[in-house]
């Protein structure tokens, strides 16, 4: 199994100047860093991350690592969704670990979630789910006794579980790429909702609390989480 980890975003929100995204620090860790310890604790080796045009600082950063096997893309892409597809040549061999550097996770939690996903060896997806909510636009999911997903986004509003910002995918949902242009997409989530609306198998796998950061004062929230020890 390899991880891909879309690393796009400038972080406008986060009001850095100067730094983009990948590269805030959270508790003197950089996000990008912090979605790698979680690779690393899963005992993934190779990953493909995708980097913006205008961060080659990020795309630096990435070459300096050696102990994983990274292939670096620097290209703008309008959404996680595109920068998805960007990265779609280099995942074609086997299911594989999605992140983006958005979520402040335990890498124990990573490292639990990709071997439970492993199990799952019908699946098309596997989403990691949890019911903490401090997201402005939380992504809402439905799961059947077994795990399976039944509905997504609005259809499933009144759900208590909502996405942890990292998955598990095989490649043939790759095959939803033309169509999802077709359709206008702009978002992954859309994409997420294609998919299961397309038949295709989505599970979700509960995993512990995760903390989203796009704010300002995300940050605190996130140093405060990782003090705790990944648990208040």
């Amino acid at each position: 199994m390899k991880a891909a980890i879309i690393a796009a975003g400038l972080g406008e929100r986060l009001q850095c100047s100067g730094v983009p995204k990948p590269l805030v620090k959270v508790a003197g860790v950089s996000l990008i860093d912090h979605t790698l310890n979680g690779i690393r604790a899963a005992g993934l080796r190779e990953v493909a991350v995708i980097v913006n045009e205008q961060a080659a600082a990020v795309a630096a950063h990435c070459a300096a690592i050696t102990d994983l096997s990274l292939i670096i893309v620097q290209r703008t892409t309008p959404s996680s969704m595109e920068s998805l597809f960007t990265l779609a040549p280099h995942l074609l061999d086997d299911a594989f670990l999605l992140l983006t550097v958005d979520a402040i996770v335990a890498p124990a939690a990573v490292r639990d979630f990709t071997h439970r996903s492993r199990r799952r060896a019908d699946a098309d997806g596997v989403l990691a789910v949890n019911t903490f909510i401090d997201d402005e636009k939380p992504l809402r999911v439905t799961c059947d006794a077994g795990g399976r997903i039944t509905a997504i986004g609005d259809a499933a509003e009144k759900s208590p579980l909502i996405t942890a910002g990292f998955y598990v995918f095989h490649p043939r949902i790759f095959a939803e790429i033309a169509a999802a242009r077709a359709a206008h997409f702009t978002a992954l989530r859309q994409f997420l909702a294609h998919l299961g609306a397309c038949g295709y198998r989505l599970f979700g796998e509960r995993v512990p609390k995760s903390v989203d950061v796009d704010r300002p004062e995300d940050i605190a929230t996130a140093e405060a989480f990782i003090r705790s020890g990944y648990t208040a």
